[in-house]
Formats: C-alpha cells, sequence, structure tokens
C-alpha cells in the first residue's frame, strides 16, 4: 500500500471563469495482498482531502471506503424496497417518523441477509420471531432449499426469500436483498391475514 502523493489542486467551474479554492489532496493507493490464485488483486485509488499522515491513518480511511457498499445497498432497499421516495407527506415530522421506520425495516433486511452468509447456521430465532417461523413450515418445505440444514438461519431466509420469488436452485447464488424484501413484505401480509383471522 502506497499513501502520501499530496497534490494543490483548484478547478474551474465550466463555462465560468470564477476559479474555486485550491485544495491539498492525498492519493491513497491500496493493492489487495493473499489474492487466491486465478484472481487479478483488487486495487483501490482513493483521494481524499482529509489529513494522512502516516500508515495507521492510510488504513483507517480505507476502512471506511470499505463500509461504502453497505451503505449503497441500505440506500438501496431504503429507496427500492420501502420506496422512500413516493412518500406524499406534507410535514417534515410526519417524513421523518417514516423514514425512521423505513430505515429499521431496511437495516432488518440488510441484517438478515449478511446474517445468513456470515453465520448460515445460526438459530433462525435470532432474525425471525416464533409466529413468522412457524408461518414459513406451514408455507414452505424444507426441501429444495439449496440443501440449507434444517433448523437453521440459512434455510428460514432461504424460505422467506421464496416467498418473494427466488428459485433456491443449487446454481443459484445465494438469496439477495430484493428477493428478502419482497418475501417478508408477503410474509407480514400474510401474518396480518393469519391474525385477523383468529380474531373472527
Amino acid at each position: 500500500m502506497i499513501y502520501g502523493t499530496n497534490e494543490s489542486t483548484s478547478a474551474r467551474r465550466s463555462g465560468s471563469k470564477k476559479r474555486y479554492p485550491a485544495l491539498d489532496l492525498t492519493v491513497i493507493h491500496a493493492s489487495e495482498v493473499g489474492v487466491p490464485l486465478g484472481r487479478k488483486p483488487i486495487l483501490w485509488k482513493l483521494v481524499t482531502d482529509l489529513e494522512v499522515a502516516d500508515l495507521d491513518a492510510a488504513i483507517e480511511k480505507i476502512r471506511w471506503y470499505s463500509t461504502r457498499w453497505k451503505i449503497e445497498v441500505f440506500h438501496k432497499i431504503l429507496k427500492s424496497g420501502c420506496r422512500a421516495e413516493d412518500a406524499k407527506l406534507r410535514t417534515a415530522d410526519r417524513l421523518a417518523n417514516l423514514v425512521a421506520l423505513f430505515c429499521i425495516v431496511s437495516w432488518r433486511v440488510m441484517w438478515m441477509t449478511m446474517m445468513a452468509r456470515a453465520a448460515p447456521d445460526a438459530d433462525p430465532a435470532i432474525a425471525f420471531t416464533a409466529t413468522e417461523i412457524a408461518i414459513l413450515d406451514r408455507l414452505v418445505t424444507d426441501s429444495g432449499n439449496r440443501r440449507a440444514k434444517p433448523g437453521t438461519l440459512q434455510l428460514y431466509l432461504t424460505k422467506l426469500s421464496r416467498l418473494g420469488g427466488y428459485l433456491a436452485r443449487m446454481s443459484d447464488p445465494p438469496p439477495g436483498n430484493t428477493v428478502v424484501w419482497r418475501g417478508l413484505r408477503r410474509l407480514v401480509d400474510i401474518q396480518i391475514g393469519a391474525e385477523l383471522a383468529t380474531c373472527g
């Protein structure tokens, strides 16, 4: 990894003679170590206006940047899944409350998806309620779920994803956020219907 290369630059707005103030920038060049056979190393060239005085500071900035993809995925769920931008609320307070609720839902979808990959054999109760597990058991069989072990988080996330259109074939990649979101939305509807049926 190479860091440093401070540069001073000034940018000119297109079609205007107004000049922006000079910026002191640092270019951080990071190269992956321990690359698997048959794959090229990941190379990052990051440009920052934050101070990078030593190797530890450069590593800190790289760690910050490495979370960018997770942030992008979270916003995708928030915008495409929850459709936060379609809200027609007229006051800032109501919009703030709605976005706060959507953030919880988006976090749950993202967390469930990542946990099923990081700890596939975990207890499904860490992500699902007892009612949700019971409904999934009634709706989706244990077989045909990419050979997920019985009673695991991976199995129940796969079942949930199948409600969202996931085919769960052996050749399919693990379930992603989109099918998890669709499955969770359908599961909530089914749970509400079941609770209403028992009330009558």
